[in-house]
């Protein structure tokens, strides 16, 4: 199947540029130069990638990326103008797979196109297990839901790997490489921090229902799942 990429970006000399490089690959194109026709087109497209502007009309790029992560595990490549490392950190924060800056090599976006799109198929969640049940806590593979004494917990896709990774093997130590490569895939390029700010939202989250021990931080290693409750 062709893969199906969605450029989003509103400067049309580079969007006919990504356009041009693309093509050469048979990849199928579709572009928008707005945040709003972008999730439009994401939602009635279905496209295997989007490479997304992050200064762009009606919503921005950094709303488009959390809007797109809050229900769906598409690889997302911003490309932008924006080159602070705090920029690329929050980019990498809201789930963005990867994050090059303007002006750019054509042909180094293809090969991180190629890279993310090599992740779709080596991101597996395996379903031997329908559900996963640590007292109060149960992660459902099936549901993909994520409950604490009855109460939802609403997970981005990653969190939900990470969590799932974790959970599988209680107690063991998982580095942050292991954690990175099993929620980007193993040719992911993401820095190693990016897991420490989905580790920090995951256990927010949990906190939310005062099930952050769950997750446990070890020091200059990594990060473990807890399956009892600390004594109190």
């Amino acid at each position: 199947m062709v893969p199906r990429i969605l450029v989003v970006d509103d400067d049309p000399l580079t969007v006919e540029l990504i356009r041009t490089y693309l093509e050469k690959e048979h990849w199928q194109v579709l572009t928008s130069d707005n945040g709003s026709d972008a999730l439009t087109l994401v939602r009635e497209k279905q496209p295997d990638l989007v490479i997304l502007d992050l200064m762009l009309p009606k919503i921005d790029g950094l709303d488009v990326c959390r809007i797109l992560r809050a229900d769906s595990d598409i690889p997302i490549v911003m490309l932008t103008a924006r080159t602070t490392e705090e920029d690329i950190l929050t980019g990498l924060e809201l789930g963005a797979d990867d994050y090059i800056t303007k002006p750019f090599s054509p042909r180094q976006l293809v090969a991180r196109i190629r890279t993310a799109l090599r992740r779709i198929k080596t991101r597996p969640i395996h379903a031997d297990q329908d559900t996963l049940t640590f007292g109060d806590l149960l992660i459902s593979l099936a549901r993909h839901e994520v409950t604490f004494q009855g109460y939802l917990i609403t997970l981005t896709p990653r969190e939900f790997k990470l969590l799932v990774m974790m959970a599988r093997e209680p107690g063991r130590v998982f580095s942050r490489q292991q954690l990175l490569e099993y929620a980007f895939g193993p040719d992911s390029e993401s820095l190693e921090r990016t897991v420490d700010y989905h580790i920090m939202n995951l256990r927010r989250k949990l906190d939310d229902v005062h099930a952050a021990h769950y997750v446990q931080t070890v020091f200059g290693v990594g990060y473990r799942f807890a399956a009892s409750t600390p004594a109190k």
